[in-house]
């Protein structure tokens, strides 16, 4: 039973990875580079991979679970930390065309320092993918729009074991700091 469970699992994380990186294929077919902050052992940049083939994938996570994933080559470059480290986002700084911030990361203290490091890894004109539990999504849209940020998309993630947790995608504009 817990052989099936496990694998309902693993195919439940593939379906929800694959709406997400559909979304994303939606706007912007073909980036040359992408962040997953968070990664873990990179499951998402795995999945994304099959609409993505030609983007660089790279991995940021506090654990060494990045590293395994660096050496299993589901990510091109693992890098271990936080994006609010100064050191990161100094040499990581207007690098990607797409960050991702998904619900699975570890919580974070300080979710504003957090969105203004992950819009400093990103190229003017960048997208910033996240997923968000629903009761924070509006404060989440105000703090993007004043960091000048242009909603792109948002929808209601059905999928998975989030029901209630929403993926909103936002353009970087070319003014952001």
């Amino acid at each position: 039973m817990e052989r099936l469970r496990t694998r309902v699992s693993v195919l439940d994380r593939q379906r929800r990875h694959r709406s997400t990186a559909r979304a994303i294929h939606r706007l912007l077919p073909e980036p040359e580079s992408w962040l997953d902050v968070g990664t873990g052992d990179a499951h998402f940049p795995e999945t994304a991979k099959e609409f993505f083939p030609y983007t660089s994938f790279d991995g940021l996570d506090p654990t060494t679970s990045v590293a395994y994933a660096r050496h299993a080559e589901r990510i091109e470059e693992a890098f271990t930390g936080n994006v609010t480290d100064p050191h990161i986002t100094t040499i990581l700084r207007a690098r990607y065309d797409v960050v991702s911030l998904l619900r699975h990361r570890s919580p974070v203290p300080d979710t504003d320092k957090e969105l203004r490091a992950a819009l400093t890894v990103l190229r003017p004109g960048g997208l910033l993918l996240v997923e968000t539990p629903s009761f924070q999504s509006d404060e989440l849209r105000t703090r993007l729009e004043s960091h000048d940020c242009t909603l792109v998309a948002t929808s209601r993630h059905v999928l998975g074991r989030f029901p209630q947790t929403y993926r909103v995608i936002a353009r970087r504009m070319p003014s952001a700091p």
